[in-house]
């Protein structure tokens, strides 16, 4: 049995639901009720964290794909779908269920609606749960109102749209498998900085270029439990040029403060959990280029060695 969670939101925020071993394929369409520069109706397709596609009202471009990729999804498929989403939003819109929002009208002067579409494969290739979540007008949507199509819309989900996503997400992971399941290990640093302005100090652990998204970056005082929540500043996940994330969490501490501080860092590309003192850097790249470099040189002197032997 299918399982379908609607939900209705303020804001939509893409976020990726997949764990470890899981993947997960999303839709996000995007209706602008106003003329604009931009398509009146446009979908974003995105594998795990990854844009794969772009539909703009008339054609879909595919996005970092580096083989050819148009058997991942039927392009009749494409076109019924957000064919039946576009419709969707002019019904919806039909009903009153895209309201103005004051706020979003005085900053914009655009009144949009958006539908993101969820689904996810677990491990050992099991189907999961489709995830619906709806914006309008910066509004959550009224669920009185739109409930009389609530079955209606959860059975044309479970029906079509549940297992062509579910395929298209296997398909997907055939082409680009290598891509979203790929590891790459963080680059970490623990360091200490002056406040000029508190006369004490800034303690950060800074991770970066590490690939999954997931990570846990800890902070610990002299190896006890991990600094509490309500001490640490950051912690927000960001995204690198190259497609790679960075997260930092700080700690200020006061001049006369003579704890030891150490940074706890789990990640997929890691065996064990890594343990960072002040002032140690964790850089996979430099120790990878220093043994290559050494390689190099040994068997320059070795050729050298050889040669010499021969003359």
């Amino acid at each position: 049995m299918v399982e379908i969670h609607i939900k209705y939101l303020f804001i939509i925020k893409k976020k990726n639901i997949c764990v470890s071993g899981s993947h997960s394929l999303s839709l996000l369409s995007t209706y602008i009720q106003e003329e604009t520069q931009f398509p009146k109706f446009s979908c974003t397709t995105t594998l795990d964290d990854i844009t794969v596609g772009y539909y703009n009202s008339e054609i879909y471009i595919p996005k970092g794909n580096t083989t050819n990729e148009d058997d991942v999804i039927d392009s009749d498929y494409i076109k019924g779908i957000s064919d039946y989403m576009y419709n969707s939003f002019l019904r919806r819109s039909a009903l009153g269920l895209i309201h103005d929002n004051l706020c979003l009208i005085f900053l914009t002067g655009l009144n949009v609606y958006q539908t993101l579409v969820v689904c996810e494969l677990l491990e050992l290739d099991k189907a999961g749960k489709m995830i619906i979540k709806d914006a309008a007008g910066g509004y959550t949507t009224d669920e009185l109102l739109l409930k009389p199509h609530l079955e209606e819309f959860k059975q044309e989900f479970a029906k079509f749209f549940y297992p062509i996503c579910i395929t298209t997400l296997r398909n997907y992971l055939k082409k680009r498998g290598g891509q979203v399941n790929r590891r790459i290990t963080p680059n970490i640093r623990l360091i200490q900085k002056a406040n000029s302005d508190s006369g004490g100090s800034r303690v950060s652990c800074l991770a970066s270029g590490f690939y999954p998204r997931h990570i846990n970056l800890t902070l610990f005082r002299d190896g006890q439990p991990p600094v509490s929540d309500h001490e640490i500043t950051g912690g927000d996940l960001l995204p690198n040029a190259d497609g790679t994330y960075q997260m930092r969490k700080s700690l200020e501490i006061s001049a006369a403060d003579k704890h030891k501080y150490t940074c706890s860092v789990t990640h997929l590309s890691l065996d064990n959990k890594l343990d960072i003192d002040l002032g140690e850097t964790f850089v996979v790249v430099v120790l990878a280029l220093g043994l290559v470099f050494l390689t190099v040189v040994a068997i320059f002197i070795s050729r050298r060695r050889y040669r010499s032997g021969n003359t």
